[in-house]
């Protein structure tokens, strides 16, 4: 097996890993579901998922930090290929936030492309493209990124409960 393949292979265990770990948990007896503040019903799980991504890249498009945040577990965790480590809370993504605003980093746009939805009782895992407009003190670039946010149903509300970012391969 060549060495990119483990790699793979270990990726796709380790997000087994996660869902098992989300599934074991939820709250098996959940209450009757409100609508999710973006708007969406518990009658279409799937469009309440796209719902809560497209807030938070709305959000994240309009660098408005406290609406982008607040769709995030506050024990969520990120992973991001332009981070040397794993941030294991919302707190710690938000301290690393901050840190970018300190080298002019800011977000001019963002939209998402190619989206899919995976139900898995009540987690879904959202995967999509995006592409990225942003500024730092060395001028403005485009990212184009593939990213997967995990979602959990809370309270009748898709929250974000992961996300992984990766660039996008050169084609």
């Amino acid at each position: 097996m060549r060495r990119s393949d483990i790699a793979k292979f270990s990726s796709f265990i380790s997000l087994l890993a996660l869902l098992a770990v989300l599934s074991a948990c939820q709250d098996r007896e959940s209450p009757a579901r409100s609508p999710d503040s973006a708007g969406a019903t518990d009658a279409d799980p799937v469009a309440a998922v796209r719902a809560a991504a497209d807030s938070i890249v709305a959000a994240f498009g309009r660098q408005d930090s406290s609406a982008y945040f607040s769709r995030f577990d506050p024990e969520a965790s990120f992973v991001f290929h332009t981070t040397p480590r794993r941030l294991n809370s919302r707190a710690e993504y938000e301290a690393e936030w901050q840190s970018w605003k300190t080298i002019g980093f800011s977000v001019r746009s963002c939209s998402s492309s190619d989206q899919r939805v995976q139900l898995v009782g009540d987690v879904a895992i959202f995967t999509h493209a995006v592409r990225t407009e942003v500024t730092t003190r060395e001028g403005n670039s485009t990212l184009l990124e593939r990213e997967t946010i995990v979602f959990q149903r809370q309270d009748g509300r898709w929250i974000a409960v992961h996300e992984h970012l990766s660039p996008q391969p050169r084609s």
